[in-house]
């Protein structure tokens, strides 16, 4: 990290298929991997590896008891000390942590996406950033389905019913309520183009030269 600053640290919510990953990875690539880290929160869901298969299945993730926010709060503190970090990587397949992790060293700016980032306050205490991204549940919901049909290996039915079992519920407890702590508030996510560049503007002003 070529200064000695602390990182300047991004938040990025919405909801599942809102369009906040499209937000992040646009952000990246206009900042370049060079200047900024990206860090998503499914990441650090929990180890699984103790559970049966079927019952891994039954696990709401949209609640944040499925995921380890603790270590993604010590991980963003050792950044923010300039120590590097091993972040886990999920398989969203079987349903719980690969054996590999991934090397992320301290950058200028830290981005964090996830739909829940904004729950817990001593994560969202971390944040110099704090976007959230709004879209129409719909239209989410359509993404969503997408996804985890050509990615996730998921069948219709299963995708639908955790939809409404558990995706929708939790949104509303959880995520659009979280909405209130951003701040700044962006509709369709990195599909707003005018938005996107704003932000992008700020964060490169950021950047030591």
């Amino acid at each position: 990290m070529p200064t000695n600053k602390p990182p300047f640290i991004i938040g990025v919510a919405g909801a599942s298929g809102s369009g906040k990953t499209t937000l992040s990875e646009r952000i990246l690539e206009e900042i370049g991997p060079n200047n900024i880290a990206l860090l998503h929160h499914d990441a650090y869901y929990r180890n699984q590896d103790a559970k049966p298969f079927e019952e891994r299945l039954k696990v709401n993730y949209d609640h944040p008891s499925s995921l380890e926010t603790e270590l993604l709060i010590e991980h963003l503190r050792q950044l923010r000390a300039g120590r590097a970090i091993e972040v886990p990587i999920y398989d969203f397949v079987n349903h719980t942590r690969a054996k590999e992790t991934r090397f992320i060293e301290p950058k200028q700016l830290i981005m964090v996406e996830g739909i829940l980032i904004f729950v817990e306050k001593k994560l969202r205490q971390l944040f110099d950033m704090k976007l959230f991204v709004d879209t129409d549940q719909d239209i989410c919901f359509i993404r969503r389905l997408q996804r985890d049909l050509v990615e996730r290996g998921r069948t219709m039915e299963s995708v639908v019913n955790q939809y409404l079992e558990m995706v929708r519920p939790s949104y509303l407890e959880f995520v659009e309520p979280s909405k209130r702590y951003a701040d700044v508030i962006i509709p369709e996510g990195g599909f707003n183009l005018v938005a996107t560049e704003m932000v992008i503007a700020r964060l490169n002003s950021l950047i030591d030269g």
